[in-house]
């Protein structure tokens, strides 16, 4: 039988000129997702995908199979408490998606969760939202807020059943099952209730897709939502929430280097609100309500004059007074502060992993710190559900890449850690049969850039490798456990992570080297991360492959063109590989709030030459590449599917290889992929499949390793 024959997409030369440069783009024409050609060509791709993997078909099922058997398909999440009721979500065998539910708590005094049956009914048990229902008839769904007002009354929700993160806002009253005539479209996720229970804080988007609007409406009141605050500057995009003390709503607006924040009473349902410290070019700060020593106070997490940043604490009535509770430091960074009645929690970095401190309140101020104890050095963790401003316990998670999410409350007067809950993992997992440690690789400036390594014991080296990368935004690849991951692990892949900078882990200079005029450090950091692999023995370039998707797709996208020698195989998913035409266009969703961290080269002729030279699409030439997959979404509003569309025919049509090129669409999803938890999993395993596939790796599972 021959070999399925690529489609050819059409070369429709159109002209860009910017600071005396042209460029002649061929396939600009896809752009039109209403054209029917443009539909036409995404199917075509789609089937010549579907022929080229067919031969992988019986291993991705195997994955999926694996995948499933190993998750525990009926169980429930630890109750959380918030006033008179435990909440908790279900999942049961068979659904795509799960139900919120609560029921009510049987001693005002008891803040230990109940044991719940997982297949039992709970005495008292409501369920509040069945998202099977919600999403019967869509292809696509989404939940994104799921918000029970203060009283425990009403509860709003917003669903997206195309993708396009729009959602429409919802009420039900829990007493009666009813909903409220009122539903709201076109908003964001999100949803704050006041303090009063019938007052909403909802956000709505502009054209570019940047929340910029703040409104409140009253639920059965009849009347619109009024506009409560809006962002005229397109850099910044707006947040709402509410304190955990119940006593204030904050709004918050921020760029990519500059936040102001605003906050109002959260009783009064026509509350105004007023700037805290203004808004200064380059000075970020987060604002937190504390009650310290009798007195109401507000903390700021900020960085004017800390590049890691401070803790500082000011009355309210003049928040410019601050003194000084956490210096900033150039080896930690401070993530953030919550604050309860009494104790605060500091969240921050060291040695490159997410740490906790507990900060004991006393009626003279403050008492003595001391760090949440973790069971390994690569362990992350995190608070979990806290709604309460007063609770004698303190919920928060911890994990590692071969440890199963654990859920834990900290007893604050015993001090006692108990652990509600581990992960299932069925199938007789032992994290002991893995093995999971930190290396560093040497970057071309002498940078050392850290790498997170984890295979399964006893695996011969070198081995079939999958590196990834992301290295945008300040976001942290932090320690977690993933049970589709053992599929690979138990074939006998190593799977590495490339900390490259554009990242947070080491802290906010990490970050800024590799963000605007230095974003070339993430793309050679990741090629010097490859390099360290092979040479220490870890794998071959025959056997590496590598992965990312959005900004971590620009990432694999410029290393295909910088170091293709390097990699067997490419997997870009929803990537960021076209990035100087949309930052060219300011009508596009979010370019604005991106120049902050990319720069604007519609001002800037130096970012333009920059960013011409490491578009991953601009780049393409005749050479040899690895087999490349890039995955897309139709409705994906963040990275629209035409830039990897425009990215996989120039490849094709330039490439000097025979390896192939796929692009996969899925038509009815946005930038999260598909949903539903089976069609995920069955998208994971053609992942993983293609990418075991293209490194050369085995397709069946191995017997345990031996152990160390």
């Amino acid at each position: 039988m021959s070999a399925p024959k690529p489609p050819a997409a059409k070369r429709v030369p159109s002209r860009r000129e910017h600071h005396g440069e042209v460029f002649v783009d061929h396939y600009e024409w896809l752009r039109d997702k209403a054209d029917p050609a443009v539909l036409g060509y995404l199917e075509a791709e789609n089937a010549y995908a579907d022929a080229v993997t067919a031969d992988l078909e019986p291993l991705q099922r195997a994955i999926f199979d694996e995948i499933k058997a190993r998750t525990k398909e009926t169980d429930l999440s630890v109750p959380t408490r918030r006033g008179d009721y435990w909440y908790y979500a279900r999942s049961y065998e068979g659904r795509q998606y799960g139900l919120q539910c609560r029921c009510p708590v049987a001693d005002p005094d008891d803040w230990v969760p109940p044991v719940l049956g997982e297949d039992a009914t709970v005495p008292g048990e409501q369920v509040m939202l069945d998202e099977n229902e919600l999403a019967e008839g869509h292809e696509f769904f989404s939940l994104g807020a799921a918000a029970v007002s203060l009283d425990g009354d009403v509860l709003a929700y917003a669903v997206d059943v195309v993708g396009d993160e729009r959602y429409t806002l919802r009420f039900k009253d829990l007493r009666t099952g009813e909903h409220y005539p009122d539903e709201i479209t076109g908003i964001a996720a999100g949803v704050t209730w006041a303090a009063d229970s019938r007052t909403v804080y909802y956000l709505t988007v502009d054209d570019a897709w940047r929340t910029d609007t703040v409104w409140r409406h009253r639920i059965g009141s009849g009347l619109p939502g009024q506009r409560v605050y809006h962002e005229p500057d397109e850099r910044f995009w707006l947040g709402v929430g509410r304190t955990r003390s119940n006593r204030f709503v904050m709004i918050a607006a921020g760029s990519g280097v500059t936040s102001e924040v605003f906050y109002g009473d959260a009783a009064d349902p026509a509350a105004e609100f007023t700037s805290i410290l203004g808004r200064r070019d380059g000075i970020e700060y987060s604002v937190e309500h504390a009650v310290i020593a009798g007195a109401d106070r507000f903390l700021f997490v900020h960085n004017d004059g800390a590049v890691n940043f401070a803790l500082t604490e000011a009355p309210i009535e003049d928040p410019a007074a601050q003194t000084v509770l956490i210096a900033g430091s150039d080896d930690v960074r401070i993530d953030g502060v919550d604050a309860f009645a009494d104790h605060l929690v500091v969240s921050y970095r060291g040695d490159g992993l997410p740490r906790m401190r507990l900060w004991p309140l006393t009626a003279t101020g403050y008492g003595t710190a001391e760090d949440v104890r973790l069971d390994s050095e690569l362990m992350s963790v995190g608070l979990g559900a806290n709604p309460n401003w007063s609770a004698g316990r303190l919920r928060f998670a911890a994990t590692s890449f071969i440890t199963p999410m654990r859920v834990y409350d900290l007893d604050l007067a015993t001090g006692e850690r108990i652990l509600l809950r581990e992960q299932p993992v069925l199938g007789g997992y032992r994290a002991e049969d893995y093995l999971e440690y930190r290396d560093w690789a040497t970057a071309d400036d002498g940078a050392r850039v850290p790498i997170s390594v984890i295979h399964r014991r006893g695996v011969s080296l070198p081995a079939p490798t999958l590196v990834y990368g992301y290295g945008a935004y300040e976001a942290c690849e932090d320690p977690r456990f993933s049970i589709a991951r053992l599929s690979l692990l138990d074939r006998g892949m190593v799977f590495a992570i490339a900390h490259v900078r554009g990242g947070g882990e080491l802290g906010r200079l990490w970050y800024e080297r590799g963000k605007l005029a230095d974003k070339p450090n993430t793309f050679t950091d990741f090629i010097a991360v490859a390099r360290h692999l092979v040479d220490t023995g870890v794998t071959e370039p025959r056997r590496q492959v590598a992965l990312g998707g959005s900004a971590g797709g620009l990432l694999v996208g410029a290393v295909a063109n910088l170091a293709p020698e390097l990699f067997a195989g490419i997997l870009a998913q929803v990537p960021f590989v076209d990035p100087l035409t949309s930052m060219l266009d300011p009508s596009l969703p979010l370019t604005v709030t991106e120049w902050d961290e990319w720069g604007n080269p519609l001002a800037d002729k130096d970012i333009y030459d920059l960013m011409a030279g490491y578009s991953p699409y601009e780049n393409v030439a005749a050479r040899d590449y690895p087999a490349i997959l890039a995955m897309t979404s139709l409705n994906d509003t963040r990275v629209l599917y035409v830039e990897p569309a425009k990215w996989v025919a120039a490849l094709r049509h330039a490439k000097t290889d025979d390896h192939p090129v796929l692009l996969k669409t899925q038509m009815t999803a946005g930038h999260g992929g598909i949903s539903g938890r089976y069609e995920r999993w069955k998208e994971v395993a053609f992942q993983y499949a293609w990418l075991l596939s293209a490194a050369g790796g085995s397709p069946h599972p191995g017997p345990p390793g031996t152990l160390a």
